[in-house]
């Protein structure tokens, strides 16, 4: 477990070490005891349909599943290995920058379960998810 709360410059730093979270655009908007807000900033490769232009389901399946995980930063410090991942959609992502919301559900010594939420910038629900994580210490 972490010492002090990281602040969301220095979950964002640790999250940006990433080069798939870099080329997502990710900004972390706010970090509190078990909760997480990010902001993915658009871009057109994120497009499957060219015609009706609406984002790829798994651009917010990464969205749901890295929030969810890094909502359990504020417990461990650092990202998390996935153990089972579960995304509903309820409407598709058109162009715009997306919000994700997540919070730990049940924080365990081994395992813990968080849930997010990705929003358009207007506050529509796209898609939801909850996951389970291995929050055990790394071996060394």
């Amino acid at each position: 477990m972490s010492e002090a709360p990281l602040t969301a410059a220095e979950v964002e730093e640790k999250l940006l070490r990433g080069p798939f979270h870099q080329w997502l655009g990710l900004k972390v908007v706010s970090v509190g005891d078990g909760e997480i807000e990010l902001r993915a900033t658009w871009r057109p490769e994120w497009v499957v349909n060219a015609e009706r232009g609406y984002v790829h389901g798994g651009i917010l399946a990464t969205l749901i599943d890295l929030t969810a995980d890094w909502a359990l930063v504020s417990k461990t410090g650092r990202g998390v290995p996935t153990v089972d991942l579960r995304v509903d959609y309820h409407r598709a992502a058109m162009q715009g920058d997306l919000v994700a919301k997540g919070k730990v559900v049940k924080f365990g010594g081994t395992l813990s379960v968080a849930e997010a939420q990705v929003m358009s910038e207007d506050g529509k629900l796209l898609a939801s998810g909850r996951g389970v994580y291995m929050t055990a210490a790394p071996s060394k």
